[in-house]
């Protein structure tokens, strides 16, 4: 086919890049490293060229399966029902598994090594299109980050309920929950440092899904009463199965995969398989709990599942505490590359990271930014939003416009017709339903803040 003709072409030319070993990058995570001024760089204050892709493949699987997934039987599924719902999953992930393949093929242009999105795009399109790219990809990285702050605080307060019958606002929980991101950015400070923490990770997502799961067929055969009815008018039903198809956006992809592929070793190669355990293991996980809520509970279905669960109390209080220290660790990879722009602007780079002048610097640029989005949060509350929003506006150009804008400038010129009206198809499309899925998400945010009051108790 014409799209596994491109792809296979980019990867027989970019292996050939990765065997020469000609084009390196600079860290100062593991010791110094002379910094180097470039007009699209590749010096960093992170690690680069250095793990394996079963450990980025283990961190994708890991991350996306945190607690986000406990929303998305009520985002992605409810609005659309059965039907249009499945073919969103299965059209979404299909598309989003390619455009990444696709991505991941441009790590190496023209002989330059590339780290960051932005550089790419910056390259390829000039500077306009380099601070585009900066401000969709920050937007998404720093609204998704609230959402980890919002998911970690209604969990510990999903928590103290059990013990209490007038537990402390939302607020209080939110504090707590950026206050100890915080305190996990700073100790473990990059992407790669994660090595250590995945295992656990993975073992507490599997602890609270396997027992969420066991709960929710339980539940699902109990409840009889249940129906699957899309509610709502005529425009709801529109608007919100927008807002599905942005969630499930969300589910599947992150908007910073050169800043991932930028750790490992042989970027292409390894990438494209760590690509391939998470739309396949991955994606078994978290579409098995979205599809499982939704059949348990049908249009009746809660924004977060363990409110729904029958008991035992238990079992609520497992599933929300092995759900919250997962965040911890998953939120970290979804934010790095923030972490990683702070960093090399503002540590000293023919320094080590562990010296005492950049552990200070690190410190005050953690507590910066989990400050702001701590705060944010505390003040606008509300779940559903951050999904569809940074699902939207900024993930559509980032997983489907861009990298296929790349292709047409990269490989234009050898390209076949049919494969650039393939290109330009999906341009269009998906610049016309980032258009609706915005549309969507305001109409979402208005109607939210005609309900709820600036640091509501929700």
């Amino acid at each position: 086919s014409l799209s596994l003709q491109g792809m296979e072409k980019l990867e027989g030319e970019n292996r050939n890049d990765e065997e020469t070993g000609v084009v390196g990058a600079l860290s100062i995570e593991s010791g110094t490293a002379t910094s180097q001024k470039h007009e699209y760089g590749i010096s960093s204050a992170h690690v680069v060229d250095n793990d394996s892709w079963k450990q980025v493949g283990l961190m994708l699987v890991a991350s996306f399966n945190c607690s986000y997934i406990l929303s998305f039987s009520n985002l992605m599924l409810l609005p659309l029902g059965w039907g249009w719902g499945a073919a969103c999953l299965v059209a979404v992930a299909g598309f989003a598994f390619y455009a990444n393949w696709l991505l991941a093929g441009f790590h190496l242009i023209d002989g330059r090594r590339f780290i960051r999105y932005r550089d790419i795009m910056g390259f390829v399109f000039g500077t306009k299109m380099y601070y585009l790219t900066w401000v969709l990809q920050f937007l998404t990285l720093l609204l998704g980050n609230m959402g980890f702050i919002l998911l970690g605080g209604r969990a510990l307060k999903e928590i103290n309920e059990e013990f209490s019958n007038s537990p402390e606002r939302l607020q209080v929980y939110i504090l707590a929950t950026g206050a100890l991101y915080f305190l996990f950015a700073y100790f473990v400070p990059t992407m790669s440092a994660m090595r250590n923490w995945l295992g656990a990770s993975a073992l507490l997502a599997s602890t609270y899904i396997i027992v969420l799961l066991v709960i929710l067929v339980k539940d699902g055969k109990d409840n009889k009463a249940k129906d699957y009815k899309i509610k709502g008018s005529e425009a709801d039903k529109v608007f919100n199965a927008f807002g599905a198809i942005a969630a499930t956006l969300v589910c599947n992809t992150t908007g910073l995969l050169p800043e991932i592929q930028s750790t490992l070793r042989k970027p292409v190669t390894n990438m494209r398989k760590a690509l391939s355990l998470q739309y396949t293991v991955g994606l078994t996980v978290y579409y098995g709990v979205t599809v499982a809520g939704y059949w348990a509970y049908g249009s009746a279905v809660s924004e977060y599942l363990p409110k729904e669960l029958s008991g035992p109390r238990w079992a609520r209080i497992l599933i929300n505490s092995a759900a919250f220290l997962q965040n911890i660790i998953s939120q970290h990879m979804f934010v790095a590359p923030v972490h990683e722009a702070m960093d090399t602007n503002f540590l000293r780079l023919d320094q080590s990271m562990s010296s005492r002048g950049n552990l200070i610097r690190l410190f005050f640029l953690r507590a910066l930014l989990f400050g702001f989005n701590t705060l944010v949060t505390a003040a606008f509350p509300f779940m559903g939003d951050f999904v569809n929003l940074f699902g939207s506006f900024t993930l559509f150009p980032l997983t489907f416009v861009f990298p296929s804008m790349v292709f047409l400038k990269v490989k234009g010129k050898m390209a076949t017709s049919v494969s650039k009206a393939w290109h330009w198809t999906i341009i269009v499309i998906s610049f016309l339903l980032a258009i609706a899925t915005t549309v969507a998400a305001v109409r979402l945010i208005i109607n939210n803040a005609k309900m709820y009051s600036l640091f509501a108790d929700t």
